[in-house]
C-alpha cells in the first residue's frame, strides 16, 4: 500500500487527489475574489466615483471583513446541520453576490455586494478546514492542506493575469462574471460528489449550553488560541501587501505592465514552499518547520525594511525579498493552521469558525492599517511585515513556553 492509499479515507467518498482538488477549489473561491481584481482597481475606482487612491483598498477590505466576521456563525451551524448543506448555502450566496457586484453602479452598492460576497465565501473557508479535519488529523491534515495549497496557489499566481486579460477584451465587470461561473461550478461539484463528512456523534444541537461549551473549549486551548493569534499577525502583513500591491508597482516603481508578472513570481515562492512542506512535514513535524520558517520570515522582512528605510529599494530587491517572505509564509500557514486545529477535532466546526474569524478580521484590520499608510514608498509595507512577524514570534514563544523547534512528548 503506498502512502497516498494509506492517507485516503472512505468518509469523504472520493479518491485522495479529487478530494485535494475539491479542497483547493473551495479555497480558491476566496483567492479569486481578492486577487483577480487587483489590476482593475483604478478602473473600478473611476467607475464608482472613488477619488482617493488609498480608498480603493476598501474594495479588498470590505470583502475581507464580510469574510472574517461571518465565519463565527458557520462553525456552529455546520456542527448542528452538517458540513454539506451549509457549504452549499455559502456558495449560493457567493454566486448571487458576484452577480450583484458585476451590476453595481456606486461605491456603496459595491461595498454591500463585496461584504455579502465575503459572507458567502466564508463558508468555504470554515467548511474546508472542518471537512479536512473530519477526515484527517495531525501531520496527515497538514499534508493534505499543503497539497491543496499547491493547487490553490496557482490562483494568486494566475488571478491577476486573468483580471488583466479580461480588461484587455472586456470591462472590469466581467471579472465578477468569472467569479460567478467559478462559484457555480464548485457548487455543482459539491452537489454531485461530496457526501456529508461530519461524524454523526459530533452533531451538536444549537443551544446556549452546547455553543458556549464549544466556544469555551476553543478559546481555552493554549495551543489553539496561540497559533490562531500568531497566524492573524502573519496574515496582517500579507493583507497589507495585497492592499498596496497595485499602487507599489504603479506609484513606486512605475512599471504597471510588470505587475502581474512580478506578482506571479512572488506567489510562486509560496507555492514552492507548500510543495516542500508536503514533503518534509511528516518527517520533521509542524513545529520544527513552522518555527524555522517564522524566523526566516522575520529575517527577510527585517532586512527588507532596513533596505527600504535606507532608500536603496529597487524592483529586483523588492521582488526577491517579498518572494523570500512568501516562501516562509508558505511554510508557516498550513502548519500554524493545523497546529491550531489539532487539539480541537471534536469541535472542529466551531473551532474553525472562531479561528477564521479572528485571523481574518485581525489580519484584515492590520492589513488595512498598513495599506492606509502607503506614502509612495515601500517603507510602510516592509515595516508592517517585519513588525507583524515579530509579534507572531512573541506569541509562539509564550505558547511554547520559550521552547521552539522541539515539541513536547506527544505533540507534532
Amino acid at each position: 500500500m503506498n502512502d497516498m492509499t494509506a492517507l485516503a479515507r472512505p468518509r469523504h467518498g472520493m479518491g485522495f487527489y479529487p478530494f485535494v482538488g475539491l479542497a483547493a477549489a473551495l479555497m480558491a473561491t476566496n483567492a479569486l475574489a481578492i486577487d483577480s481584481m487587483l489590476p482593475a482597481l483604478p478602473e473600478m475606482a473611476e467607475a464608482l466615483g472613488i477619488a482617493a487612491a488609498n480608498q480603493r483598498q476598501w474594495i479588498i477590505t470590505s470583502y475581507l471583513l464580510g469574510f472574517g466576521v461571518s465565519q463565527i456563525f458557520y462553525g456552529t451551524i455546520s456542527d448542528r446541520y452538517g458540513r454539506r448543506p451549509v457549504l452549499l448555502f455559502g456558495l449560493a450566496v457567493y454566486v448571487l453576490a458576484s452577480i450583484g457586484a458585476a451590476l453595481s453602479n456606486s461605491f456603496e452598492a459595491m461595498m454591500i455586494a463585496r461584504v455579502v460576497q465575503g459572507i458567502g465565501a466564508a463558508a468555504t473557508r470554515v467548511l474546508v478546514v472542518s471537512i479536512v479535519r473530519d477526515c484527517y488529523s495531525g501531520r496527515d491534515m497538514a499534508r493534505v492542506m499543503s497539497l491543496a495549497l499547491i493547487v490553490f496557489l496557482a490562483v494568486p499566481i494566475l488571478a491577476p493575469s486573468i483580471g488583466q486579460a479580461i480588461l484587455i477584451v472586456a470591462p472590469w465587470r466581467w471579472i465578477f462574471g468569472i467569479l460567478t461561473a467559478f462559484g457555480a461550478g464548485v457548487m455543482l461539484w459539491v452537489t454531485f460528489k461530496l457526501p456529508e463528512t461530519q461524524h454523526p456523534e459530533d452533531r451538536k444541537p444549537i443551544d446556549i449550553a452546547n455553543v458556549s461549551a464549544a466556544f469555551r473549549t476553543t478559546l481555552t486551548s493554549r495551543v489553539g488560541v496561540g497559533y490562531m493569534l500568531a497566524m492573524a499577525f502573519v496574515l496582517g502583513g500579507l493583507f497589507g501587501f495585497i492592499n498596496s500591491a497595485q499602487q507599489v508597482f504603479v506609484d513606486v516603481f512605475d512599471v504597471p505592465h510588470l505587475f502581474t508578472i512580478v506578482f506571479a513570481g512572488i506567489a510562486l515562492f509560496m507555492a514552492a514552499a507548500s510543495l516542500l512542506n508536503s514533503r518534509i512535514v511528516g518527517r520533521l513535524g509542524m513545529r520544527r518547520v513552522s518555527h524555522g520558517a517564522l524566523i526566516g520570515y522575520i529575517l527577510f522582512t527585517g532586512v527588507h525594511a532596513l533596505i527600504a528605510l535606507s532608500g536603496h529599494e529597487t524592483l529586483l530587491l523588492f521582488a526577491l525579498f517579498q518572494g523570500g517572505a512568501m516562501f516562509c509564509f508558505g511554510l508557516i500557514g498550513p502548519n500554524f493552521g493545523a497546529l491550531a486545529m489539532d487539539p480541537l477535532g471534536h469541535v472542529a466546526g466551531t473551532a474553525s469558525s472562531v479561528q477564521g474569524f479572528v485571523t481574518t478580521v485581525v489580519g484584515a484590520l492590520l492589513g488595512f492599517y498598513i495599506g492606509q499608510h502607503f506614502d509612495g514608498t515601500v517603507v510602510p509595507i516592509t515595516l508592517g511585515f517585519a513588525l507583524c512577524g515579530l509579534v507572531a514570534l512573541v506569541i509562539v514563544l509564550i505558547v511554547e513556553k520559550g521552547r521552539l523547534f522541539h515539541p513536547a512528548p506527544g505533540r507534532s
